[in-house]
């Protein structure tokens, strides 16, 4: 792609990242080279990914040998996958649906890794463009892209990860049947699937992922794999070689995976906390992180309150990108550490914004924001960009944030809460979708292309699954994802 270069609005300039005969040449070469090194480790293909709307990870796969062509000119796909449904039936919207149309997937050559847990195969992530080598706009990863580069001319970066909740089952059908049974958060849990849990450990390795710990969550058969933070872009792609890897390891093993946010309708749901902390350059031009070293709330600096309060005050918008299923709302309930309050706290595991300072002598480095109200059926590309687009705004409107929460908000008198404008998040994805298209900020960031889209595939799905009981919701939802 071309060099990136802003207007003097910060606005990435007309054509930045547009595709042109030179930069297909020298991705072309790249790919070649990358293509005598895989098939010398025994690759056979390489899986093209990208995430649609509704969250799920598409694939289209090309020999090694096709690699430099796949490179520099792409491989054909239809638009209309952007309006798939979770039960892969089709909406169209006022700008993605019907059969016309042509796509080109493009490998993303820095994330090019071999897959450990699928022998002879590589993965890399796609960006979608137009024939004309412009970017698609619904392309996630380029919409992230975006919004990194309007964050970093402004001076400002951010480290980010997923933590990535799966529930294992052991049954052979479409339903759950939990793969552990010891106690939450017990070793014996650990024990009951050791072999496993190593294999999921040692593929992660050799795929290039620095696991920072991983364990055993609350539900049955539930479990939880930390990573270590990056670059925004490199933590959703992180984010789906993880699930990829932890799917194939389960088939390996006999096992089925599932990230829903709901595997069963009186389960605990699943999440997929996002972790963010605001850089930029001290005097000195090292690297300071924004969360800490400050005089505001526990150590922030005024922009860290900034970029959190601009997320905070955008939640409600934000969950119809980041809790984006019917399902996802059988999961975000109050009372069950999923962050059913907009509210936000020092280490409160019920706030929606729970702040992490990491232990003494190491919160310069280690304090961030966790959001905890999204889960694993969102898009990580969108998610990540909707994230940063709030967290700028916040950063522009200078926004403060509200007197943190030191307890569960829903043990609360109704009267206090509302006296210290704790509100509830939205109960269903319907009330997510209102608060959606009604944000001028994420509107005006995404594109109306975006918005368009998100409101249509999420309203087809809420009529998907109109009456549906919440065992019937969460057994449509519980292996799509």
């Amino acid at each position: 792609m071309e060099q990136t270069s802003e207007t003097a609005s910060g606005e990435p300039r007309p054509g930045a990242y547009a595709l042109d005969g030179r930069e297909r040449a020298r991705l072309g070469g790249r790919a070649a080279e990358a293509a005598r090194r895989l098939s010398g480790q025994g690759i056979a293909a390489v899986a093209l990914t990208w995430v649609d709307v509704a969250g799920i990870t598409r694939a289209k796969t090309v020999p090694v040998d096709r690699l430099e062509q796949a490179a520099a000119w792409g491989v054909g796909m239809s638009p209309v996958f952007d309006v798939f449904l979770l039960d892969d039936s089709i909406v169209s919207g006022r700008y993605i649906g019907g059969p016309a149309g042509d796509l080109r997937l493009h490998p993303v050559l820095e994330r090019l890794v071999p897959m450990a847990a699928l022998p002879g195969w590589a993965h890399a992530p796609a960006l979608r463009y137009a024939q004309d080598g412009t970017p698609h706009p619904l392309d996630a990863r380029a919409l992230l892209r975006r919004e990194t580069d309007r964050l970093a001319a402004r001076g400002w970066s951010v480290r980010a990860a997923f933590e990535i909740e799966w529930a294992v089952s052991k049954g052979g059908g479409h339903a759950f049947v939990p793969a552990s049974a010891g106690p939450a958060y017990g070793m014996a849990r650990v024990t009951e699937l050791a072999g496993y849990l190593r294999d999921v450990l040692h593929a992660l390795k050799e795929t290039g992922v620095s696991v920072v710990q991983l364990h055993p969550e609350y539900a049955g058969g539930q479990y939880e794999v930390s990573v270590m933070p990056e670059d925004p872009l490199g933590a959703a792609d992180t984010a789906v070689l993880v699930r990829e890897t932890i799917r194939a390891v389960t088939v390996e093993h006999g096992l089925a995976a599932s990230f829903s946010p709901k595997v069963d309708a009186d389960s605990v749901g699943s999440g997929c906390h996002v972790h963010l902390s605001l850089w930029r350059r001290d005097g000195a031009g090292e690297p300071a992180n924004a969360m800490a070293g400050g005089s505001g709330p526990y150590g922030m600096t005024g922009a860290g309150e900034s970029f959190a309060a601009g997320i905070l005050h955008r939640l409600p918008a934000l969950l119809a990108i980041g809790a984006p299923t019917v399902a996802s709302y059988l999961r975000l309930i109050p009372s069950h550490w999923a962050g059913a309050f907009a509210c936000w706290g020092l280490e409160n595991r019920e706030a929606a914004l729970r702040f992490v300072t990491g232990a003494d002598g190491e919160r310069a480095a280690a304090a961030n924001l966790e959001v905890k109200c999204v889960d694993a059926a969102a898009n990580p590309y969108l998610l990540m960009a909707a994230l940063l687009a709030a967290g700028r705004d916040g950063l522009g409107a200078d926004r403060r944030l509200p007197e943190p929460v030191g307890t569960d908000p829903a043990g609360l008198p109704e009267s206090e809460r509302a006296a210290r404008g704790i509100v509830p998040l939205p109960a269903s994805l319907a009330a997510a979708v209102a608060a959606f298209e009604a944000d001028a900020a994420l509107r005006d960031a995404l594109g109306e292309a975006v918005v368009d889209t998100v409101a249509t595939v999420r309203r087809g799905e809420i009529e998907l699954l109109d009456g549906a009981t919440p065992e019937e919701i969460a057994a449509a939802t519980r292996w799509r994802h």
